[in-house]
């Protein structure tokens, strides 16, 4: 396990992918449409920046109905977006800002995201930190026989979700303040 007292940053990112409910766009050519990430300071478990970027997607460039409504990313927004590696040469100026960080996330999805598109745009993992799942260090923690979603947590917590429901920086925003609890500081009642 991961000593998280060595770390002075953490590191949340919530990516938005292409998506459809009738299958047309297989998981392995799903690509990332939007990247949202805070960081936040370990000590008082403060958002002290965040990132947030549209990426234009190249294997399925039309977003479909289905993905517009649950992300609110609109064509618009994807047309006029930077590429991937564009997005992440950004990202990494944003992220290296900052050293002695981990980096998490909801669940593992967000890391086989970046490691699949990264393979796929032929450019590096932008992330060189370990990975801890937030989701599952959140059931263990709080002692739950499950793990939940994001926004189940919130209201396990008792925190109101802000912003828009899958859009990635909204929901980076969300899981940061959750971190209380998923780092045992606080406990649910």
């Amino acid at each position: 396990m991961v000593n998280l007292e060595n770390y002075q940053y953490f590191l949340i990112v919530d990516l938005e992918a292409t998506c459809c409910d009738r299958k047309t766009i297989p998981r392995h050519q799903m690509e990332i449409i939007e990247i949202g990430a805070v960081i936040i300071e370990a000590k008082e478990l403060n958002i002290i920046s965040e990132f947030q970027t549209f990426i234009k997607p190249i294997r399925h460039p039309i977003l479909t109905n289905f993905c517009q409504q649950l992300t609110s990313i609109t064509q618009k927004q994807i047309d006029s977006a930077l590429n991937y590696s564009q997005a992440i040469a950004v990202f990494k100026e944003w992220l290296y800002a900052y050293s002695n960080f981990i980096f998490g996330s909801w669940g593992d999805y967000d890391r086989k995201q970046f490691e699949q598109d990264c393979q796929f745009h032929q450019v590096a993992y932008p992330i060189a930190s370990k990975h801890i799942n937030l989701k599952k260090l959140f059931s263990t923690n709080q002692e739950l026989k499950s793990t939940y979603g994001m926004k189940q947590a919130l209201q396990l917590a008792k925190i109101e979700l802000e912003g828009t429901h899958h859009r990635g920086i909204d929901d980076a925003r969300n899981i940061a303040k959750l971190m209380p609890y998923i780092l045992a500081r606080k406990k649910i009642e």
